[in-house]
Protein backbone atom coordinates (compact mmCIF):
# COMPACT_ATOMS: atom_id res chain seq x y z
CA UNK A 1 0.00 0.00 0.00
CA UNK A 2 1.29 3.67 -0.99
CA UNK A 3 1.66 5.65 1.60
CA UNK A 4 -0.73 8.10 0.22
CA UNK A 5 -3.28 5.55 0.44
CA UNK A 6 -2.51 4.99 4.15
CA UNK A 7 -2.80 8.93 4.82
CA UNK A 8 -6.29 8.83 3.18
CA UNK A 9 -7.56 6.01 4.65
CA UNK A 10 -6.47 7.41 8.10
CA UNK A 11 -9.04 10.36 7.62
CA UNK A 12 -11.51 7.99 5.97
CA UNK A 13 -11.55 5.86 9.11
CA UNK A 14 -12.49 8.93 11.37
CA UNK A 15 -15.62 9.41 10.52
CA UNK A 16 -18.57 9.79 13.04
CA UNK A 17 -21.75 8.07 13.31
CA UNK A 18 -23.81 9.41 10.36
CA UNK A 19 -21.32 10.47 9.08
CA UNK A 20 -19.32 9.75 5.37
CA UNK A 21 -15.75 11.27 4.73
CA UNK A 22 -13.87 10.88 2.01
CA UNK A 23 -10.33 11.92 1.62
CA UNK A 24 -8.28 12.96 -1.76
CA UNK A 25 -4.47 12.75 -2.14
CA UNK A 26 -2.38 13.61 -4.05
CA UNK A 27 1.38 14.69 -5.43
CA UNK A 28 3.39 15.33 -8.01
CA UNK A 29 6.39 17.33 -9.77
CA UNK A 30 7.21 19.02 -12.93
CA UNK A 31 9.78 20.63 -14.62
CA UNK A 32 9.57 22.91 -17.69
CA UNK A 33 12.28 24.50 -19.93
CA UNK A 34 12.19 27.12 -21.93
CA UNK A 35 15.07 27.77 -24.73
CA UNK A 36 15.37 31.16 -26.76
CA UNK A 37 18.46 32.22 -28.72
CA UNK A 38 20.58 29.22 -28.20
CA UNK A 39 20.43 29.60 -24.01
CA UNK A 40 17.72 29.18 -21.32
CA UNK A 41 15.39 31.61 -21.05
CA UNK A 42 13.57 30.18 -18.00
CA UNK A 43 13.43 27.24 -15.99
CA UNK A 44 11.28 25.47 -13.68
CA UNK A 45 11.33 22.63 -11.12
CA UNK A 46 8.40 22.01 -8.91
CA UNK A 47 6.77 19.45 -6.44
CA UNK A 48 3.29 19.82 -4.61
CA UNK A 49 1.17 17.91 -2.69
CA UNK A 50 -2.18 17.96 -0.51
CA UNK A 51 -5.15 16.72 0.23
CA UNK A 52 -8.86 17.57 0.05
CA UNK A 53 -11.61 15.98 2.18
CA UNK A 54 -15.31 16.07 1.78
CA UNK A 55 -17.52 15.38 5.03
CA UNK A 56 -21.46 14.78 4.25
CA UNK A 57 -23.52 14.33 6.75
CA UNK A 58 -28.08 14.64 6.29
CA UNK A 59 -27.54 16.15 3.22
CA UNK A 60 -25.00 19.05 3.56
CA UNK A 61 -21.38 18.69 2.41
CA UNK A 62 -18.24 20.48 4.05
CA UNK A 63 -14.86 20.61 2.25
CA UNK A 64 -11.73 21.66 3.03
CA UNK A 65 -8.32 21.45 1.43
CA UNK A 66 -4.24 21.92 2.27
CA UNK A 67 -1.47 22.00 0.26
CA UNK A 68 0.59 19.61 2.78
CA UNK A 69 0.07 16.00 4.14
CA UNK A 70 1.82 17.12 7.78
CA UNK A 71 -0.15 14.57 10.34
CA UNK A 72 -1.01 17.90 12.20
CA UNK A 73 -2.46 19.82 9.02
CA UNK A 74 -4.25 16.71 7.78
CA UNK A 75 -6.70 16.80 11.01
CA UNK A 76 -7.03 20.36 11.00
CA UNK A 77 -8.57 20.09 7.27
CA UNK A 78 -11.11 17.54 8.24
CA UNK A 79 -11.62 19.98 11.32
CA UNK A 80 -12.20 22.93 8.79
CA UNK A 81 -14.56 20.26 6.56
CA UNK A 82 -16.70 19.54 9.78
CA UNK A 83 -16.75 22.73 10.29
CA UNK A 84 -17.98 23.99 6.29
CA UNK A 85 -20.94 21.47 6.70
CA UNK A 86 -23.10 23.56 9.20
CA UNK A 87 -22.86 26.64 6.02
CA UNK A 88 -24.21 24.15 3.25
CA UNK A 89 -27.13 24.25 2.64
CA UNK A 90 -29.16 20.14 2.63
CA UNK A 91 -29.28 18.28 -1.52
CA UNK A 92 -30.67 14.86 -1.22
CA UNK A 93 -28.67 13.72 -4.07
CA UNK A 94 -25.30 13.70 -2.43
CA UNK A 95 -23.77 10.93 -1.66
CA UNK A 96 -20.34 9.19 -1.38
CA UNK A 97 -19.51 6.51 -3.80
CA UNK A 98 -19.57 3.31 -2.91
CA UNK A 99 -17.27 0.12 -4.45
CA UNK A 100 -18.51 -0.95 -7.57
CA UNK A 101 -17.14 -4.34 -7.43
CA UNK A 102 -15.53 -3.63 -10.97
CA UNK A 103 -11.91 -5.13 -12.07
CA UNK A 104 -9.78 -2.28 -13.33
CA UNK A 105 -7.68 -2.18 -16.28
CA UNK A 106 -4.36 -1.63 -14.88
CA UNK A 107 -2.12 0.90 -16.63
CA UNK A 108 2.02 1.21 -16.25
CA UNK A 109 2.15 4.79 -17.49
CA UNK A 110 5.02 5.37 -14.74
CA UNK A 111 8.84 6.17 -16.59
CA UNK A 112 11.24 6.66 -14.31
CA UNK A 113 12.75 8.51 -16.82
CA UNK A 114 11.19 11.52 -15.72
CA UNK A 115 13.03 11.70 -12.41
CA UNK A 116 16.21 10.08 -13.49
CA UNK A 117 17.16 11.76 -16.51
CA UNK A 118 19.35 14.77 -15.67
CA UNK A 119 18.36 18.35 -15.48
CA UNK A 120 21.42 19.03 -18.33
CA UNK A 121 19.81 17.26 -20.46
CA UNK A 122 16.65 18.10 -20.08
CA UNK A 123 17.61 21.68 -20.78
CA UNK A 124 19.83 20.33 -23.79
CA UNK A 125 16.49 19.39 -25.62
CA UNK A 126 15.11 22.33 -25.07
CA UNK A 127 18.29 23.99 -26.76
CA UNK A 128 18.55 21.24 -29.43
CA UNK A 129 14.87 21.42 -30.85
CA UNK A 130 14.91 25.25 -31.19
CA UNK A 131 18.55 24.77 -33.13
CA UNK A 132 16.74 22.01 -35.24
CA UNK A 133 14.08 24.83 -36.17
CA UNK A 134 16.17 27.60 -37.09
CA UNK A 135 18.64 25.33 -39.28
CA UNK A 136 15.61 24.01 -41.27
CA UNK A 137 14.65 26.55 -43.94
CA UNK A 138 16.30 29.72 -44.44
CA UNK A 139 12.90 31.19 -44.26
CA UNK A 140 12.25 30.72 -41.12
CA UNK A 141 13.51 33.56 -38.93
CA UNK A 142 12.60 32.89 -35.47
CA UNK A 143 11.50 30.60 -32.54
CA UNK A 144 8.53 31.87 -30.71
CA UNK A 145 9.17 29.07 -28.03
CA UNK A 146 10.94 26.10 -27.90
CA UNK A 147 10.18 24.05 -24.46
CA UNK A 148 10.43 20.51 -23.02
CA UNK A 149 8.26 19.85 -20.35
CA UNK A 150 7.43 16.77 -17.62
CA UNK A 151 5.56 15.95 -14.84
CA UNK A 152 4.64 13.04 -13.00
CA UNK A 153 1.81 12.56 -10.73
CA UNK A 154 -0.06 10.20 -7.74
CA UNK A 155 -3.07 10.06 -6.13
CA UNK A 156 -4.94 8.28 -3.24
CA UNK A 157 -8.29 7.49 -2.55
CA UNK A 158 -10.53 6.65 0.80
CA UNK A 159 -14.07 6.70 1.76
CA UNK A 160 -15.65 5.47 4.64
CA UNK A 161 -18.19 4.22 2.39
CA UNK A 162 -15.45 1.50 1.48
CA UNK A 163 -13.33 2.98 -1.71
CA UNK A 164 -10.09 2.41 -1.71
CA UNK A 165 -8.37 3.50 -4.92
CA UNK A 166 -5.06 4.67 -6.44
CA UNK A 167 -3.30 5.55 -9.48
CA UNK A 168 -0.21 7.51 -10.79
CA UNK A 169 1.96 8.29 -14.39
CA UNK A 170 4.02 10.39 -15.97
CA UNK A 171 4.16 12.55 -19.10
CA UNK A 172 6.63 14.09 -21.37
CA UNK A 173 6.92 16.55 -24.45
CA UNK A 174 8.66 18.90 -26.36
CA UNK A 175 6.97 21.49 -28.72
CA UNK A 176 8.17 24.41 -30.69
CA UNK A 177 6.28 27.41 -32.54
CA UNK A 178 8.17 28.41 -35.10
CA UNK A 179 8.30 32.01 -37.24
CA UNK A 180 8.59 32.19 -41.09
CA UNK A 181 8.61 35.02 -43.47
CA UNK A 182 8.28 35.74 -46.90
CA UNK A 183 8.38 39.53 -48.29
CA UNK A 184 6.17 41.16 -46.12
CA UNK A 185 4.11 37.93 -44.79
CA UNK A 186 4.75 36.50 -41.43
CA UNK A 187 3.28 33.23 -39.99
CA UNK A 188 3.70 31.46 -37.44
CA UNK A 189 2.93 27.56 -36.75
CA UNK A 190 3.93 24.83 -33.93
CA UNK A 191 5.00 21.47 -33.88
CA UNK A 192 5.33 18.71 -30.87
CA UNK A 193 5.95 15.13 -29.85
CA UNK A 194 4.80 13.53 -26.25
CA UNK A 195 4.91 10.60 -24.97
CA UNK A 196 5.14 9.06 -21.73
CA UNK A 197 8.85 9.56 -21.17
CA UNK A 198 11.31 11.84 -22.25
CA UNK A 199 14.07 8.92 -23.30
CA UNK A 200 11.76 8.35 -26.70
CA UNK A 201 10.69 11.99 -27.52
CA UNK A 202 11.94 13.02 -30.92
CA UNK A 203 12.86 16.79 -31.27
CA UNK A 204 13.07 15.90 -34.88
CA UNK A 205 9.53 15.24 -34.76
CA UNK A 206 8.23 18.01 -33.31
CA UNK A 207 11.05 20.52 -35.10
CA UNK A 208 9.50 18.95 -38.60
CA UNK A 209 6.35 19.44 -37.65
CA UNK A 210 6.42 23.27 -36.94
CA UNK A 211 8.38 23.77 -40.28
CA UNK A 212 6.31 22.19 -42.56
CA UNK A 213 3.41 23.91 -40.92
CA UNK A 214 4.71 27.24 -41.06
CA UNK A 215 6.35 27.25 -44.09
CA UNK A 216 3.44 25.57 -46.33
CA UNK A 217 1.39 29.02 -44.77
CA UNK A 218 4.12 31.78 -46.33
CA UNK A 219 2.02 33.57 -49.16
CA UNK A 220 -1.72 33.34 -47.42
CA UNK A 221 -4.20 35.90 -48.71
CA UNK A 222 -7.49 36.21 -47.48
CA UNK A 223 -10.65 33.55 -49.56
CA UNK A 224 -13.44 34.74 -50.88
CA UNK A 225 -16.94 33.93 -49.23
CA UNK A 226 -18.03 30.55 -50.21
CA UNK A 227 -20.14 27.38 -49.35
CA UNK A 228 -17.30 24.60 -49.25
CA UNK A 229 -15.98 21.33 -47.36
CA UNK A 230 -13.34 21.60 -44.52
CA UNK A 231 -11.22 18.94 -43.85
CA UNK A 232 -9.98 18.65 -40.31
CA UNK A 233 -6.40 16.99 -39.45
CA UNK A 234 -6.78 14.98 -36.49
CA UNK A 235 -5.47 17.91 -34.29
CA UNK A 236 -7.97 19.99 -35.38
CA UNK A 237 -10.71 17.32 -35.25
CA UNK A 238 -10.11 16.92 -31.70
CA UNK A 239 -11.26 20.54 -31.04
CA UNK A 240 -15.13 20.32 -32.86
CA UNK A 241 -14.94 16.47 -30.98
CA UNK A 242 -14.07 17.92 -28.12
CA UNK A 243 -16.45 20.71 -27.80
CA UNK A 244 -19.74 17.80 -28.52
CA UNK A 245 -17.97 15.87 -25.65
CA UNK A 246 -18.37 19.47 -23.24
CA UNK A 247 -21.91 19.35 -24.91
CA UNK A 248 -22.47 15.95 -23.02
CA UNK A 249 -21.22 16.62 -19.60
CA UNK A 250 -23.93 15.29 -17.10
CA UNK A 251 -23.59 18.83 -15.11
CA UNK A 252 -24.90 20.54 -18.62
CA UNK A 253 -27.59 17.91 -19.21
CA UNK A 254 -29.06 18.61 -15.48
CA UNK A 255 -29.04 22.52 -16.05
CA UNK A 256 -30.58 21.94 -19.66
CA UNK A 257 -27.61 23.38 -21.29
CA UNK A 258 -27.05 20.93 -24.02
CA UNK A 259 -28.69 21.23 -27.67
CA UNK A 260 -28.95 17.03 -26.76
CA UNK A 261 -31.39 17.07 -23.87
CA UNK A 262 -33.68 14.11 -24.33
CA UNK A 263 -31.66 12.46 -27.49
CA UNK A 264 -30.21 9.46 -26.22
CA UNK A 265 -30.96 6.55 -29.37
CA UNK A 266 -31.30 9.28 -31.30
CA UNK A 267 -29.52 10.23 -34.70
CA UNK A 268 -26.95 13.84 -33.95
CA UNK A 269 -24.44 12.57 -36.35
CA UNK A 270 -23.27 11.23 -39.95
CA UNK A 271 -23.46 7.13 -39.91
CA UNK A 272 -19.80 7.44 -40.07
CA UNK A 273 -19.06 8.86 -36.60
CA UNK A 274 -18.50 6.60 -33.65
CA UNK A 275 -16.47 8.22 -30.53
CA UNK A 276 -15.96 6.46 -27.25
CA UNK A 277 -14.36 7.74 -24.12
CA UNK A 278 -12.41 4.48 -23.14
CA UNK A 279 -9.90 5.05 -20.57
CA UNK A 280 -9.29 1.17 -20.48
CA UNK A 281 -7.22 1.98 -23.54
CA UNK A 282 -3.72 2.66 -22.52
CA UNK A 283 -2.45 4.08 -25.63
CA UNK A 284 -4.08 6.83 -24.68
CA UNK A 285 -2.10 9.84 -22.21
CA UNK A 286 -5.48 9.85 -20.66
CA UNK A 287 -6.00 6.18 -19.48
CA UNK A 288 -6.59 5.73 -16.12
CA UNK A 289 -8.07 2.74 -14.00
CA UNK A 290 -10.18 4.47 -11.51
CA UNK A 291 -11.85 7.96 -11.60
CA UNK A 292 -11.70 10.35 -9.06
CA UNK A 293 -14.43 9.14 -6.69
CA UNK A 294 -12.75 5.41 -6.85
CA UNK A 295 -15.09 4.27 -9.43
CA UNK A 296 -14.10 1.44 -12.17
CA UNK A 297 -13.20 3.27 -15.34
CA UNK A 298 -14.58 1.18 -18.79
CA UNK A 299 -15.24 1.97 -22.34
CA UNK A 300 -18.96 4.52 -22.81
CA UNK A 301 -19.91 4.77 -26.19
CA UNK A 302 -21.50 8.92 -26.30
CA UNK A 303 -21.96 8.21 -30.44
CA UNK A 304 -22.00 5.01 -32.03
CA UNK A 305 -22.88 5.21 -35.91
CA UNK A 306 -24.11 8.64 -35.18
CA UNK A 307 -26.56 7.64 -32.82
CA UNK A 308 -26.13 8.95 -29.39
CA UNK A 309 -25.34 6.62 -26.49
CA UNK A 310 -25.32 8.65 -23.84
CA UNK A 311 -23.63 11.76 -21.55
CA UNK A 312 -21.22 11.53 -18.77
CA UNK A 313 -21.59 11.10 -15.24
CA UNK A 314 -19.84 10.96 -11.76
CA UNK A 315 -21.68 9.62 -8.89
CA UNK A 316 -23.42 12.93 -8.15
CA UNK A 317 -25.03 14.06 -11.50
CA UNK A 318 -25.54 9.82 -11.99
CA UNK A 319 -27.69 9.67 -9.11
CA UNK A 320 -29.84 12.97 -9.84
CA UNK A 321 -30.67 12.16 -13.53
CA UNK A 322 -31.16 8.36 -12.52
CA UNK A 323 -28.65 7.15 -14.92
CA UNK A 324 -26.01 5.74 -12.62
CA UNK A 325 -22.37 7.08 -12.60
CA UNK A 326 -20.23 6.52 -15.90
CA UNK A 327 -16.84 6.77 -13.94
CA UNK A 328 -16.19 10.38 -15.23
CA UNK A 329 -15.43 12.40 -12.36
CA UNK A 330 -11.84 14.47 -12.67
CA UNK A 331 -10.77 16.29 -9.85
CA UNK A 332 -7.81 17.58 -7.52
CA UNK A 333 -6.98 17.95 -4.24
CA UNK A 334 -7.99 21.53 -4.15
CA UNK A 335 -11.38 20.70 -5.51
CA UNK A 336 -14.58 18.40 -5.41
CA UNK A 337 -15.50 16.14 -8.23
CA UNK A 338 -17.04 17.20 -11.27
CA UNK A 339 -17.51 15.77 -14.82
CA UNK A 340 -15.36 15.10 -17.48
CA UNK A 341 -14.32 13.13 -20.23
CA UNK A 342 -10.71 10.86 -19.59
CA UNK A 343 -9.68 9.32 -23.24
CA UNK A 344 -12.05 10.37 -26.25
CA UNK A 345 -11.36 8.50 -28.90
CA UNK A 346 -12.79 8.77 -32.22
CA UNK A 347 -13.79 5.26 -33.93
CA UNK A 348 -11.00 5.20 -37.03
CA UNK A 349 -12.87 5.10 -40.43
CA UNK A 350 -10.59 4.27 -44.22
CA UNK A 351 -7.78 6.04 -45.67
CA UNK A 352 -5.28 8.65 -44.57
CA UNK A 353 -5.87 12.52 -44.57
CA UNK A 354 -4.03 12.57 -47.97
CA UNK A 355 -7.00 10.17 -49.25
CA UNK A 356 -9.72 12.28 -47.72
CA UNK A 357 -7.89 15.48 -49.32
CA UNK A 358 -7.60 13.66 -52.51
CA UNK A 359 -11.57 12.91 -52.89
CA UNK A 360 -12.60 16.87 -52.19
CA UNK A 361 -13.37 19.11 -55.36
CA UNK A 362 -13.97 22.17 -53.62
CA UNK A 363 -12.57 22.86 -49.98
CA UNK A 364 -10.10 23.74 -47.46
CA UNK A 365 -7.70 22.03 -45.32
CA UNK A 366 -8.09 23.74 -41.85
CA UNK A 367 -4.53 24.05 -39.86
CA UNK A 368 -5.60 26.34 -37.62
CA UNK A 369 -8.66 27.62 -35.39
CA UNK A 370 -9.01 31.02 -33.46
CA UNK A 371 -11.60 31.68 -30.69
CA UNK A 372 -13.10 28.61 -29.71
CA UNK A 373 -14.37 29.92 -26.45
CA UNK A 374 -16.12 33.29 -27.70
CA UNK A 375 -17.57 31.66 -31.26
CA UNK A 376 -18.67 28.30 -30.20
CA UNK A 377 -22.29 28.20 -27.86
CA UNK A 378 -22.71 25.48 -26.46
CA UNK A 379 -26.06 25.74 -25.53
CA UNK A 380 -27.17 26.93 -28.83
CA UNK A 381 -24.71 25.37 -30.85
CA UNK A 382 -23.48 28.01 -33.08
CA UNK A 383 -19.98 27.69 -34.59
CA UNK A 384 -18.09 30.60 -35.73
CA UNK A 385 -14.40 30.57 -35.80
CA UNK A 386 -11.49 32.35 -37.26
CA UNK A 387 -9.93 29.81 -39.43
CA UNK A 388 -6.30 29.48 -42.09
CA UNK A 389 -5.03 26.82 -43.79
CA UNK A 390 -5.08 25.49 -47.60
CA UNK A 391 -7.45 25.49 -50.39
CA UNK A 392 -8.30 22.36 -52.05
CA UNK A 393 -9.16 22.13 -55.42
CA UNK A 394 -9.65 19.25 -57.96
CA UNK A 395 -8.40 16.79 -54.09
CA UNK A 396 -5.46 18.74 -54.25
CA UNK A 397 -3.23 21.34 -51.79
CA UNK A 398 -3.49 24.32 -53.38
CA UNK A 399 -2.89 28.29 -52.30
CA UNK A 400 -2.39 29.05 -48.25
CA UNK A 401 -5.18 30.77 -46.81
CA UNK A 402 -5.71 33.16 -43.73
CA UNK A 403 -8.47 35.58 -41.89
CA UNK A 404 -11.57 33.61 -42.47
CA UNK A 405 -14.21 32.56 -40.59
CA UNK A 406 -15.75 29.31 -40.95
CA UNK A 407 -19.59 29.10 -39.50
CA UNK A 408 -22.18 26.50 -39.10
CA UNK A 409 -23.90 24.49 -35.97
CA UNK A 410 -22.53 22.22 -34.23
CA UNK A 411 -25.50 19.82 -34.65
CA UNK A 412 -25.30 20.31 -38.44
CA UNK A 413 -21.44 19.79 -39.01
CA UNK A 414 -22.02 16.32 -37.04
CA UNK A 415 -24.64 15.29 -39.51
CA UNK A 416 -22.34 16.63 -42.47
CA UNK A 417 -19.32 14.31 -41.78
CA UNK A 418 -18.41 12.65 -45.54
CA UNK A 419 -14.91 11.29 -44.45
CA UNK A 420 -13.33 9.66 -41.70
CA UNK A 421 -9.82 9.03 -41.82
CA UNK A 422 -7.80 6.04 -40.40
CA UNK A 423 -5.09 8.38 -39.05
CA UNK A 424 -5.44 8.06 -35.09
CA UNK A 425 -2.94 10.68 -33.54
CA UNK A 426 -2.76 10.28 -29.71
CA UNK A 427 -2.87 14.17 -28.33
CA UNK A 428 -1.09 15.35 -24.97
CA UNK A 429 -4.59 15.71 -23.36
CA UNK A 430 -5.22 12.03 -23.80
CA UNK A 431 -7.45 11.91 -26.83
CA UNK A 432 -7.27 9.74 -30.12
CA UNK A 433 -9.01 12.09 -32.90
CA UNK A 434 -8.27 10.90 -36.39
CA UNK A 435 -8.99 13.28 -39.90
CA UNK A 436 -12.29 14.13 -41.05
CA UNK A 437 -14.01 15.92 -43.95
CA UNK A 438 -17.32 18.09 -43.28
CA UNK A 439 -19.53 19.90 -46.43
CA UNK A 440 -21.51 22.24 -46.45
CA UNK A 441 -19.47 24.82 -44.19
CA UNK A 442 -19.92 28.70 -44.48
CA UNK A 443 -16.39 30.06 -44.98
CA UNK A 444 -16.19 33.94 -45.08
CA UNK A 445 -13.47 35.78 -45.94
CA UNK A 446 -13.30 38.90 -49.01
Amino acid sequence: MSELLRIAERVAEQANSGEQVEAFVSQGSSTEVKAYDGEVESFTSATSAGIGIRVIQDGRVGFAHAGSLDEDVVAETLAEARDNRAFAEPDEWVSLSEPDGGTPVVHDHWDDGVATMPTADKVQMAIDLEARVLAADPRVTGVRTAIYSDSSGEMALATSTGVRASDRGTGAHVSVAAMAKDGDDTQIAGGYDVDFGPSTLSIDKAATDAVHRVTRLLGATQPKTEKLTIVLEPRMASSIIGILVGMLNGERVLKGRTPFLDRVGEVIASPLLSVIDDPTDGRSFGATSVDSEGQTCKPLNLIENGVLGGFLHNTYTGRRSGEGTTANAVRGYRSTPSVGAHAVIMAPGTGTLDDIIASVDNGVLVTAMSGMHSGVNAISGDFSVGASGLMIRNGSLAEPIREATIASTVQKMLTDIIAVGADTEWQPGGSGPVSIAISDVSMSGS
